[in-house]
């Protein structure tokens, strides 16, 4: 978790911040380097997601448009949108994911060698190399979970009869029969 928002952070204070890198430090050169290589699958991560957000609204649409197909051709032609879109991700993530790793050390080392001192540095990559940090980076999906779980299982009762109502006026308002009743938040 540490790792993508340091990422993010100092790649959204990038893209409105050019600098001239000054000479460094040797020490302080291999640090800003080390740092850039630790954030390495926080970069890959950003190209993923980069990769995914487009693909997924177009998917959010293309099931707005499906509803309006005769429901003979919905499952056919919904079927072909998803192997396009997979076809879509495998082929364009290695490509974001070359890029992303390729420009971050351009994008991040001037950046951190500006904003951060040496012991700084030191201290940061203390951190991130940390063995109590990556158990912990390591635990947050069984974290996520079990508060994903316990949320469901407190609200369910709260906002399922929301969620029925709302499918059943979506599918009126499409003058569609409402389908069956769903079943609140997914897990």
């Amino acid at each position: 978790m540490l790792k993508p928002l340091l990422t993010l952070a100092l790649l959204a204070t990038a893209a409105s911040f050019t600098h001239a890198q000054t000479a460094a430090p040797a020490g302080k050169k291999e640090l800003v380097a080390r740092i850039v290589q630790l954030q390495q699958p926080g970069v890959e991560g950003l190209a993923r997601a980069l990769v995914e957000q487009p693909a997924l609204q177009l998917m959010q649409g293309a099931g707005q448009a499906l509803q309006r197909l005769p429901v003979e051709r919905r499952e056919a032609v919904g079927k072909d949108i998803d192997a396009d879109v997979r076809k879509y991700v495998e082929e364009a993530t290695p490509l974001v994911r070359a890029s992303a790793v390729k420009v971050s050390p351009t994008v991040l080392s001037p950046l951190l060698d500006e904003r951060f001192t040496e012991d700084e540095l030191k201290q940061i990559v203390a951190a991130l190399e940390s063995p109590v940090l990556k158990r912990f980076q390591q635990s947050l999906g069984e974290f996520q979970n079990a508060l994903r779980e316990k949320t469901v299982a407190d609200s369910r009762a709260a906002v399922e009869p929301r969620l029925r109502a709302l499918n059943d006026a979506t599918a009126k308002r499409l003058g569609l029969q409402p389908a069956p009743a769903a079943s609140g938040p997914k897990k």
